[in-house]
């Protein structure tokens, strides 16, 4: 029944965009350039209040300079129900030309014709290659590329200086192997967790599961069946499980107390894993005893047989079907994926997609994102398909039932396939 009405959805929305697109509509705001008038552009975004100001007083003005026949219209959006505000301005054709968008949301949008296709688009090869390949894959859909990466996130692993050391350690563990003895050393002298996976949802288990040597699906994202329930796959549920009943995970893993952060705060934990917002936030907390940078110590998520793998967050520049101002969106989208641009932002700690700004010495100088950008460079998306979210919830559920040991992991991946097969079809 959820997917019959997700149909419906798809459906009803595809039907209003090819009215929009047949019936054309009056562009009251349309340059007319014998005249010398600007076109404006509407970005819609999703910016926090320090990212707004640089946005505002940097990226603006710089671009409208570069720019001079181009104004930028920025109209921040609210993140509760925004999807829904998306899909309604789509479907009445009343969308922005461009949005700063959630990764996981691209290929759904693509797939109802409400995105417009970039790989056509002049420089869009040089973009391409100039930008990391992981965040780049998540705008993926059916052949060809429906935005830009504008910035990214990854998780790395953060240990407990105080526990790692009662663990006999100085150094942050490069290896499973080597984590699971750090784990098993922390819980003899008092760790409540040794290795904190942040939850039985993919966000939270995937940088392990690619790790041990786990795979979702073959390269272009068309196919689970074979690769989510492989041997490879099946043996890394299989280790993580073993983790848990072994007592060397956090209660975390399932949803338990301590948090995360309370966990590594506490000196409760030996590890977890998490993104750069660990620090920023956590460094600004007036009051804060914990100090983020000096009672850590951070590394790469430990490398199994899947190699050092973690999960790609983040956002995507996407330019809408039905927008008025197509060429001068695409203008505005390549230049911010430049190296000048994408340095502005990183003053507020986002991560630039564009390998120079990335590997740029200032921005390197902050002291807790060289690891991240390294981690990057083996990063993966999750599945960049429209059917995600739903298969998410079915593989989520049966990882879950097999940690709770309720369910046998061959028999939770098989299954897993099955349903995300018929997902796909």
């Amino acid at each position: 029944m959820k997917l019959f009405k997700s149909l419906i959805a798809i459906l009803s929305v595809s039907a209003l965009l090819f009215v929009s697109a047949c019936s054309g509509s009056s562009d009251s705001s349309s340059t007319d350039k014998s005249s010398g008038k600007k076109t404006v552009i509407e970005y819609w975004h999703t910016y926090s209040d320090q990212e707004e100001v640089v946005l505002t007083d940097k990226i603006k003005p710089m671009f409208e300079e570069a720019h001079p026949d181009i104004e930028l219209k920025l109209t921040r959006m609210p993140y509760e129900g925004l999807k829904q505000q998306v899909i309604a301005g789509v479907s009445g054709n009343a969308a922005p030309d461009l949005m700063r968008m959630d990764i996981v949301w691209t290929s759904e949008f693509a797939q109802i014709g409400a995105l417009q296709d970039l790989s056509g688009y002049e420089g869009f090869e040089n973009v391409k290659n100039s930008v990391f390949e992981a965040p780049m894959a998540t705008n993926f859909y059916d052949g060809k590329y429906y935005g830009l990466p504008v910035n990214t996130n990854t998780k790395i692993a953060i240990y407990n200086k105080q526990l790692l050391e009662k663990a006999g350690l100085s150094e942050a563990p490069e290896t499973m192997d080597e984590l699971v003895k750090a784990a098993e050393a922390a819980k003899t002298v008092g760790s409540k967790g040794g290795i904190g996976v942040g939850g039985s949802f993919a966000w939270g288990f995937l940088p392990y599961f690619w790790s041990l040597g786990g795979t979702l699906t073959n390269d272009d994202f068309t196919q689970f069946d074979g690769y989510i329930n492989s041997p490879e796959s099946i043996a890394a549920v299989e280790t993580m499980a073993g983790w848990h009943n072994d007592g060397l995970t956090a209660p975390s893993i399932l949803g338990g107390e301590p948090g995360t952060w309370d966990g590594m705060q506490n000196h409760e934990y030996l590890m977890i894993d998490d993104g750069p917002w660990f620090f920023s936030i956590l460094m600004n907390e007036e009051g804060n005893k914990f100090d983020a940078l000096n009672d850590t110590v951070r590394g790469l998520i430990p490398a199994g047989d899947g190699g050092s793998r973690s999960v790609i967050g983040g956002e995507n520049l996407v330019i809408f079907a039905n927008s008025k101002h197509p060429e001068e969106a695409w203008t505005f989208a390549k230049w911010m994926l430049t190296e000048e641009p994408q340095k502005l932002m990183a003053e507020t700690g986002l991560i630039p997609t564009n390998i120079d700004a990335a590997n740029d010495p200032a921005f390197l100088e902050n002291p807790f994102i060289q690891e991240y950008v390294t981690q990057l460079e083996t990063a993966l998306p999750r599945t960049p398909i429209p059917q995600w979210s739903e298969i998410e919830a079915v593989i989520n559920l049966n990882f879950e039932k097999v940690i709770r040991g309720e369910m046998d992991a061959k028999a939770a991946m098989d299954d897993a396939a099955r349903q995300a097969e018929a997902l796909l079809k």
